[in-house]
């Protein structure tokens, strides 16, 4: 288990609107602090290098890959919370996932996972590439200190932030002449510089199986030199000597050199079970797990008071929409809702302890325990939205199954879309704010309004629901927007789009066609 460090006296004691706790780790993009909001979500907070915010070209790739990132959504990867992608040195904060890195789990005294866990890491994530490439993403990265280990499953981290270090005058040079990609995790293109797809996860995804199951990595160490292992992952055939005989041919399969060779990832799916032994891991790493969590609560931010915001190191950042944003579009939130009650520090604590013997000595059972109980978030110490996240359309569904339902009007639109958001335009001929108010209504009614502002312009733009959601977390479809009446100025009539609700609470409205958006806030927030 990785052992958070103290922060060092150059450390800012905040960074936005968090307040920092330690040092978690260093990369090549910069520092990885843990730290907390002041409403007591936990989260993983990353510095940008100061070398690298000195350069436009990071800046520029920076800034568009987290905006990308913030649409991941699902079960199986940590959510972009927060950025500000203009600070003088960036950041950007992500869920804060309270596990170990597979690297560790394997490389520790647990060694390789046995076979059943290692399917169910497969399958987990398969499930977290689906929803980063149908956000538009390509990993780039995916290797074992990349892949977080939880009790309902793994947790992939660091999608598509990546690539903006790939800011070189040649393919896949970083500003310092280094590989983008780790070199034993690269895919042959990769090392080749070809252009990257998809299909370039799935080839580490087979590397990563193969660490997993065996401890080795299938074209060995680069002990021998970068150069010779990267000649071998182009080149050789993988060693996938430990690997148990049932995985070898889907480990092979996902290894072919030719990306058009290997199998998607919904073939992926299809050749892992759906459902894996409870738990999905050795009991004394579950107790392990359990440990981490109840440690978790122990931690304070160091000093007894937080600063006055003057005192803030980073300033938080402004409302930002896209530097191409799409029409504008009418804001949609969900009223509110009743919150859960929160459990107590104590008796979160208590529940974990309770677990941890019935881990050890019924063989692990707590998974079923604690999956089946209280959020995830109590038991992982994985700070979640309260109210759950909405995958994105198409995305995977959750490893736990929750077993609730969600309000839905009695015309079909699911409660959570009701009502007013905002957003806010700013940078270029099209500033101004954006006021959304959604309804419910059927198919065929007009359920939506979007009233946009800004200089020289008042536009009311109208749209009707296409089709009755299939489920309350499923995507809204809208039809085109016509203009309504009062609208003064240039105003277009709009594109069909799609509403979804983003992991944090916001709403995301992207035009169908051309892949335009814009994020909203639920209004009064």
């Amino acid at each position: 288990m990785e052992r958070m460090q103290h922060l060092e006296p150059d450390d800012p004691e905040r960074i936005g609107a968090y307040r920092l706790l330690g040092r978690l780790g260093a990369g090549g993009m910069g520092q990885v602090y843990l730290a907390r909001s002041d409403r007591g979500r936990t989260v993983a907070v990353k510095l940008v290098r100061p070398a690298l915010a000195a350069h436009d070209e990071f800046r520029a790739r920076f800034r568009a890959e987290v905006l990308a990132a913030r649409r991941v959504g699902g079960p199986w990867t940590a959510p972009v919370l927060d950025a500000d992608t203009e600070a003088p040195v960036p950041w950007v904060a992500t869920g804060y996932v309270a596990g170990p890195s597979l690297q560790s789990v394997v490389a520790g005294p647990h060694g390789p996972l046995p076979e059943h866990s290692v399917r169910a890491l497969a399958r987990g994530l398969a499930h977290a590439l689906k929803d980063i490439h149908e956000a538009g993403l390509v990993h780039r990265d995916l290797k074992p200190s990349n892949v977080l280990i939880t009790i309902d499953g793994p947790r992939v981290i660091d999608f598509g932030i990546a690539r903006a270090l790939d800011t070189g005058t040649d393919a896949g040079l970083t500003l310092t002449g280094a590989l983008v990609g780790s070199p034993g995790f690269m895919a042959p293109e990769q090392v080749r510089g070809d252009r990257i797809t998809p299909a370039c996860d799935v080839f580490c995804l087979g590397s990563v199986l193969t660490y997993a199951a065996s401890g080795r990595l299938p074209f060995g160490e680069a002990s021998g030199g970068v150069h010779a292992l990267m000649f071998r992952i182009a080149q050789e055939e993988p060693d996938l000597d430990g690997v148990p005989e049932s995985l070898q041919e889907l480990i092979g399969d996902c290894l072919h050199k030719d990306p058009a060779a290997r199998p998607g990832l919904d073939r992926i799916l299809e050749r892992v079970p759906a459902a894996v032994p409870d738990p999905w891991l050795p009991a004394p790493l579950v107790a392990q797990l359990g440990s981490h969590a109840v440690q978790l609560l122990d931690i304070e931010a160091p000093g007894t008071e937080a600063p006055d915001a003057a005192d803030t190191a980073i300033a938080p950042p402004p409302p930002r929409a896209p530097e191409t944003p799409p029409p504008p579009y009418e804001p949609y939130y969900a009223p509110d809702a009743e919150p859960p009650p929160r459990r107590s520090a104590k008796s979160t604590a208590a529940l974990i302890a309770v677990a941890l013997v019935v881990a050890v000595g019924a063989g692990g059972s707590v998974y079923a325990y604690m999956s089946g109980g209280p959020p995830k978030g109590g038991v992982t110490g994985t700070a979640k939205p309260t109210n759950s996240p909405t995958p994105s359309a198409g995305s995977s569904t959750s490893p736990t199954t929750a077993g609730t339902s969600q309000p839905v009007t009695s015309d079909g639109v699911p409660q959570r879309y009701v009502g007013g958001w905002t957003a806010a335009i700013a940078g270029n001929s099209l500033d101004g704010t954006r006021h959304l108010v959604i309804r419910a209504g059927r198919p065929g009614d007009e359920v939506l309004t979007l009233t946009a502002d800004g200089s020289g312009y008042h536009c009311v733009f109208q749209a009707r629901l296409t089709e009755a959601p299939a489920s309350f977390d499923a995507p809204l479809r809208i039809g085109p927007s016509e203009v309504g009446p009062g609208s003064t100025g240039a105003c277009d009539p709009g594109r069909p789009s799609t509403i979804t609700l983003l992991p944090d609470g916001r709403l995301h409205r992207q035009t169908d066609g051309t892949g335009e958006f814009l994020d909203y806030t639920r209004a009064g927030d």
